[in-house]
């Protein structure tokens, strides 16, 4: 297997994309909402950083993160925040012999899409993908309708209206 580099890039703004393993029929993530929240705080609270938009949906999830000057290591806040929810649930999933003898949980899956922002275009297009993301995955008409996004958050601050991304 190929040594995979993450890129590194203190006080970086990225894009994120986090998946559960089993994907096709599993609502963990919005069943686990509140556990999922509490994580992030816990992370936010030891190793802090910004939170510019994001979206749970029932089996991924996307995050848009500015780290603090200085700081550019989202993997570790991952890797916790992960660990953390595992930690969280009961253990009801099937575990290959490979996780097992790792110690792994068959919750998540082993790699996630980072992305770093380029500038204001490449963030304006990742804070609507990740808005729009309930809306093309069938979960929500508007992307209002959706309650575990940002998206309200940005209409108070007059980003969007809130038929925004309603679908047709």
């Amino acid at each position: 297997m190929p040594n995979y580099r993450r890129a590194w890039m203190p006080g970086g703004t990225w894009f994120f994309t986090v998946n559960l393993l089993q994907r096709r029929g599993n609502d963990l993530l919005v069943r686990e909402i509140e556990l999922l929240r509490r994580c992030m705080a816990m992370e936010r609270a030891r190793r802090p950083f910004s939170v510019l938009a994001w979206v749970v949906m029932p089996e991924h999830m996307h995050w848009l993160w500015r780290l603090p000057p200085g700081d550019g290591d989202f993997a570790t806040r991952w890797r916790r925040i992960r660990t953390d929810f595992s930690l969280g649930i009961a253990r009801h999933e099937t575990r290959t012999a490979v996780r097992l003898r790792r110690g792994e949980r068959g919750i998540w899956q082993r790699r996630y899409w980072e992305h770093l922002v380029r500038d204001e275009d490449d963030l304006r297009r990742h804070v609507e993908y990740i808005h729009f993301n309930p809306v093309k995955h069938g979960h929500a008409v508007r992307a209002a309708d959706w309650p575990h996004s940002s998206f309200r958050a940005w209409v108070e601050r007059g980003a969007y209206s809130l038929d925004w991304a309603a679908d047709p």
